[in-house]
């Protein structure tokens, strides 16, 4: 398929590696052009400008927040350039208002409209393994599968309105931010009892709490590896703001979410916003005066 991707950052270079990989025909733009260069290297072909990348079939961009969905889908005129029938999917984790208005924007156009945010970090996206979170018309996503099995492991399907897959993915990543927390607590706990962290994180992330989330953070915690990050504190901070801001207008209490975005604050605050989501361990040892986590 002829498709083109835009924004290369760490989760984007390695999704559009697998779609060069699977085949189809990629033409790539980035802010930066270095971002560009590996893809080209694989065999892509490097867009002039975002609109460029939006002549083919179909149009994935995979950008960081809602400021840089606007400026290039909407400011910059990629929607506007898209062709007839065109499928675009967006994989960014946005807010529901800009949600609603791309879905409203490419009716209004007459082209095909996908959100499809993932779950997993960029070495998941690296090797083709993540879950997307896929909502839209049916027949769009159909159109597109072929893309979407390049990139993840399953495509799950929230329905025909858009905004769906980016409250799951709100969702989602809101109860990981709690995952960490709750193991950023306990440590800070057990720290105050001279129990190490790394015995307890490696006991409880294979019995009552065997999961991935447990597992990965669990690890990065034990390890106090909060760099490089797969998924910075930043953005954990602005997926709960955006929780915070839709659970506002849709009058649904979140205490829990209010909490996670203090401590988010508190990091950020002190400079560690560009750490890895399990820095929150930096957060709760430091409130209980306990050293690093051991």
């Amino acid at each position: 398929m002829d498709v083109g991707f835009i924004g290369l950052g760490a989760m984007g270079a390695g999704m559009a590696a697998n779609l060069v990989k699977a085949g189809h025909r990629v033409t790539v733009w980035n802010r930066s052009s270095s971002g560009s260069d590996r893809l080209v290297a694989l065999g892509a072909e490097r867009a002039a400008t975002p609109a460029q990348a939006a002549s083919g079939a179909a149009l994935i961009s995979m950008l960081s927040n809602d400021a840089a969905v606007r400026a290039v889908l909407i400011d910059d005129g990629v929607v506007e350039r898209l062709t007839p029938g065109a499928v675009h999917v967006n994989m960014a984790t946005i807010s529901l208002d800009l949600a609603k208005e791309l879905a409203a924007t490419h009716r209004r156009r007459g082209v095909g409209y996908v959100a499809a945010p993932v779950m997993g970090r960029p070495d998941v996206a690296a090797a083709g393994q993540l879950n997307i979170l896929a909502a839209g018309a049916a027949g769009d996503i159909e159109r597109v599968q072929p893309l979407l099995d390049a990139l993840g492991q399953k495509t799950w399907r929230f329905g025909d309105e858009p905004e769906r897959a980016n409250a799951v993915k709100l969702a989602a990543n809101f109860m990981l931010a709690c995952a960490v927390e709750s193991m950023a607590e306990a440590i800070a706990f057990l720290s105050a009892q001279d129990v190490p962290a790394t015995a307890f994180l490696d006991m409880i992330a294979n019995t009552a709490f065997a999961a991935p989330v447990y597992k990965g953070y669990g690890r990065l915690i034990a390890e106090e590896r909060y760099s490089p990050p797969g998924f910075k504190l930043s953005l954990g901070g602005k997926d709960v703001g955006l929780v915070l801001e839709a659970a506002d207008k849709a009058y649904v209490p979140m205490p829990f979410a209010s909490v996670l975005r203090d401590n988010i604050l508190d990091a950020m605050a002190r400079g560690e916003g560009d750490l890895d989501l399990a820095a929150l361990a930096k957060v709760a040892l430091r409130r209980a005066a306990r050293g690093q986590a051991r």
